[in-house]
Order: C-alpha cells, then structure tokens, then sequence
C-alpha cells in the first residue's frame, strides 16, 4: 500500500473527529478544517511519514494543533503591530470623479490600464514603469498615449441635447386665448 492509500484511509477514519475535536480547541469551524488540512497536506508531503507512525490519529492531531497554535500566535503579533501602527490611510476616494475614473480604466486594454495606474496614480517615471511591466520605454509611451485617449472618449462629458423650443401660443391650436 503505497502513502497516499494509508493517508486516504486515515482521512476517511479520522478527518471529523479531528476537525471536531480541533473545533474545540480554536473555537472556529472554518480554523479547525483548515489546520486538520494542512495536517494532512503535511503528512502527504513527505511519503511514509504516516506509515511510519503507530498511531496516525495522535500525529495529525499533534500537527494540526502546531498549526492552530502557530496561527494565534501570529494573528496576536499581527494585532499587536496594527495597533501601534494605528488605523490604515484612506486609499480609496469614494468620489462620484473617482468612481468614474475606475470605471473608464476598467475598460481599458490591461496593458494601457497598468501603465497609467504606475505611471500616473503611483507616479513612478516612464523608465520604471517599463522595468516593472517588463517592456520597452517605447511600449510605455504609446500605451500611456493610447490609454490617455481612450480615457479621454470615455470620460467625455456627453453633448447636452438641445431643448426643444416651446411653440408660442398663436402656433398652438388646442390653445384658446379668450380676449377680454
């Protein structure tokens, strides 16, 4: 039988009573699945882990508490630089100009859209924005002139139609103009 029959039978045996009992130690359903699969993902990845282990239950259940207790301490120490850091900046306007702008960039070829995303909201220079996007300056350039005049199309105010001249009163038969 080779590993992966042993960690099949052992997954089938043993992965709800696991994540049961793993449920009670982190007190989320979701956490306590997650951290039985990587106990799994962790004795699939080196063969005969399991097969060498009298009792494979005791060893997934060891591995997938680490895990579990590897994740809090980690979520703590995230909590904790967060905290000192303060609350994130505001990054995106919620802005009627700024709601269009992603809009009409959306639209856009993905290449135009990255070289005015870096170019103009991040501000690098033309030169690292090629280095970054991996092409040539001249590609920048042409799509950042591309990308600009579809922008401009798009973000075009549309012409106000003309409002239709109200016909005077002598034009108007249904109108009657009693003289007094």
């Amino acid at each position: 039988m080779d590993d992966e029959d042993v960690v099949g039978q052992v997954y089938a045996g043993c992965f709800r009573r696991l994540v049961v009992q793993l449920y009670a130690v982190t007190g989320d359903l979701v956490e306590a699945q997650e951290v039985v699969q990587e106990a799994f993902v962790r004795a699939l990845d080196r063969p005969g882990r399991l097969a060498g282990v009298d009792n494979p239950e005791a060893w997934l259940r060891a591995v997938a508490l680490n895990v579990a207790r590897s994740r809090h301490r980690r979520r703590g120490i995230l909590a904790r630089v967060l905290q000192k850091l303060g609350p994130p900046p505001l990054v995106a306007d919620t802005g009627p100009e700024h709601v269009t702008l992603m809009g009409a960039l959306r639209q856009l070829p993905d290449g135009q859209r990255h070289a005015i995303a870096l170019h103009y909201l991040v501000d690098l220079p033309i030169d690292e924005v090629a280095t970054t996007l991996g092409v040539s300056v001249g590609t920048v350039k042409s799509r950042l002139s591309r990308g600009r005049a579809a922008l401009a199309t798009l973000l075009a105010e549309p012409a106000e139609p003309a409002e239709p001249a109200e016909p005077s009163e002598a034009a108007r038969p249904d109108l009657v103009v009693e003289a007094s």
